[in-house]
């Protein structure tokens, strides 16, 4: 039987109840964004439903929107515990701290669905806290941020360790503003910012940040969201450092564990050389043995030289020190390093120690053909010299017994203790022939010690075949010698360097014979008081070096010989070429060295005068005209017209 109008209407209705209830249960199924579930509501208000179905409808939907809004809370928790997870996966694996760290800031801009999300940390140096890690940044100066202690929102998170959020930071009056954080926010375009504190116990090490660019509250959840991730990043730190200061221990421990093993090892060597070396002096070996020893230690070529530069040994793999070929001297650069530091020094390929004994230079050892000496052999080389030191001590102390044989002669000598034969035949004993020219020469310094100066005295003695000692409180040598102010200049030249002070050194000769060497010892003595009185320190001469002055305290005066040492040139160059130039010094010094004086005195031109004078300087060197040369000079022509007026007839 067919229905009624009504019962057809009614059955239409809850058709359309059950159909608004499906497309609910759709929406929900398709997570279909909040505004679309008021259509079904709409629709059957269209359909002119009752007001009872509407308000079924209405609470179904609010009823649809509460699922809905559950479902996406759980989304969003099972979204953040993955997160939690994955980032406390990263932890277990950790390798790379950048690497942790960058995925905790993308996650956290994915999760609280920001538009930028930063890491900064605290810099206990400056005092300040700096941007270590953004994502979503665009910004070069936001991304190179520092903030101090206090200033804005990440200052002030590191400063009092609590959470900080504000929806629109540029009217937020709660910061403190400053121009660098203001410009660089602005130049970001952000907004909304949310910034927690990475804890490490008590202390804050940093800061985690999550920005938009649109102003907006963020929710408690998302405060404690970033927190957690702000928990994991400090974890992430705390373990990297952990695990950086256990790498560096283990690297620490084996760097030592090897310095410990090579330590021993050279101490081994080291003594092993010692005890060879030693024994091998004490032994009776040379100076070739010795250094064949240290040659077989040290895998390189050895020389040996005492403290005057001369060769005492070579055993050499050098091609430029083949047998045959000229001795190689000790660069005196190097030996002064070497003595100064105390440690042996590299030169050009060749290592140089300084031979000591204290402060006293005895002589060097050179070690060829290992320029890459490590600090082992270095040390090891240095010990060979120690060992050297002592062999020269030993042969030193023979020699020092010859000394003392010597220098007694020396003072019989000049004493004259005893006969002249008898002086000449223990002279010749000592292979020293008195009846051969000999020079006096007496050494003295102010600094050096005495016993210094006298060994080193008594080495050039020995080397030149002469005789030294102490002799009225003075070192005395007695060398054979010709050139006797040559002499002297070079001996100064040469204990100055092996005492390490200025020597001055007086001379007279040469003289044959007892009596004549004592003579020039009295000579040498007037002019070693004259060059100090004169402030000649460090230098060396005779009598006729030192001028005029020396024809007054010399024994023979000799006038002719002044004139002849100070005028010679000019002398032989007027009598040679009939000439006046001596006629023109006269002229020059008695007008009172005026050109334009002397032309007229002359009766010539002022340029015939600078000519003269031009040649002079020539003949006697460009410092004639000084106030000591010229006074010498000055007086040389006295003595000359002197001694022309006596002679003329």
């Amino acid at each position: 039987m067919p229905s009624s109008p009504e019962a057809a209407d009614r059955a239409a209705r809850r058709e359309q109840g059950y159909a608004a209830l499906r497309e609910l249960l759709d929406l929900l199924a398709q997570d279909a964004p909040a505004e679309q579930f008021a259509r079904p509501a709409a629709a059957a208000r269209a359909a002119g439903a009752s007001g009872a179905e509407l308000t079924a409808i209405d609470e179904a939907t609010q009823t649809a929107l509460r699922v809905r809004r559950t479902l996406n809370q759980h989304q969003r928790r099972e979204a953040e515990l993955t997160a939690l997870f994955d980032t406390a996966g990263d932890l277990a694996a950790l390798r790379d701290l950048d690497a942790v760290l960058r995925a905790i800031v993308h996650r956290a801009k994915l999760l609280l669905r920001t538009d930028v999300a930063y890491l900064s940390l605290n810099d206990p140096v400056a005092g300040d806290t700096y941007m270590r890690v953004t994502d979503g940044s665009v910004s070069a100066a936001f991304q190179n941020l520092r903030l101090g202690m206090g200033e804005g929102l990440g200052g002030l998170v590191a400063q009092t360790a609590r959470p900080y959020a504000t929806g629109d930071y540029e009217v937020d009056p709660r910061f403190q503003h400053t121009v660098p954080i203001d410009s660089a926010v602005l130049e970001e375009g952000l907004h909304a910012i949310l910034g927690v504190p990475l804890r490490q116990g008590t202390h804050v090490i940093g800061v985690l940040y999550a920005a938009d660019r649109t102003a907006r509250a963020f929710t408690p959840d998302e405060g404690a969201l970033l927190s957690s991730l702000a928990d994991h990043a400090a974890i992430a730190i705390d373990s990297a450092r952990r695990m950086e200061e256990t790498r560096a221990a283990l690297v620490d421990l084996n760097e030592a564990s090897q310095t410990i093993r090579a330590h021993s090892e050279a101490l081994r060597r080291a003594e092993d050389a010692h005890d060879r070396l030693t024994d091998l002096v004490l032994r009776g070996g040379d100076f070739t043995e010795v250094a064949t020893a240290i040659g077989a230690l040290l895998r390189g070529g050895t020389l040996i030289h005492d403290a005057d530069g001369t060769e005492l040994a070579r055993v050499d793999a050098d091609p430029l020190a083949r047998v045959g070929a000229a001795p190689r001297t000790p660069p005196a650069k190097a030996v002064a390093a070497s003595r100064a530091s105390g440690r042996a020094v590299p030169l050009d390929g060749t290592w140089v120690c300084a031979v000591l004994a204290g402060p006293e230079l005895l002589g060097s050892i050179a070690l060829t053909g290992r320029a890459d000496l490590g600090e082992a052999d270095r040390r090891l080389f240095e010990r060979a010299g120690v060992v050297t030191a002592l062999l020269l001590l030993l042969r030193r102390s023979a020699a020092e017994a010859e000394d003392r044989v010597r220098g007694e002669l020396l003072g019989d000598l000049l004493s004259l203790s005893g006969t002249p034969g008898r002086l000449t035949s223990r002279a010749r004993r000592l292979d020293v022939d008195l009846a051969l020219p000999h020079s006096v020469f007496v050494a003295h310094s102010d600094t050096a010690p005495r016993q210094l100066l006298l060994s080193s005295a008594a080495r050039a003695a020995r080397i030149r075949h002469g005789l030294s000692g102490l002799h009225h409180d003075h070192v005395v040598l007695v060398l054979p010698a010709d050139d006797t102010g040559s002499r002297a200049r070079a001996l100064a030249a040469e204990l100055t360097q092996a005492a390490g002070s200025p020597v001055t050194v007086g001379a007279a000769g040469p003289a044959t014979g007892p009596e004549a060497l004592a003579q020039a010892h009295a000579e040498a003595l007037r002019c070693l008081s004259a060059l100090r009185a004169l402030g000649h320190t460090g230098q060396g001469a005779d009598l006729p070096d030192l001028g005029f002055l020396g024809v007054l305290l010399g024994d023979d005066t000799n006038l002719d010989s002044y004139v002849r040492r100070t005028l010679g040139p000019v002398l032989d160059y007027d009598a040679k070429r009939g000439t006046e130039l001596v006629h023109t010094l006269r002229a020059y010094f008695a007008c009172g060295m005026s050109q334009s004086k002397a032309k007229d005195s002359l009766h010539v031109h002022v340029n015939t005068v600078v000519q003269r004078l031009d040649r002079i300087g020539h003949l006697l060197g460009a410092d004639w005209q000084t106030p000591e040369r010229s006074l010498e000079i000055q007086l040389a022509l006295r003595l000359h017209a002197y001694t022309w007026a006596t002679t003329s007839p």
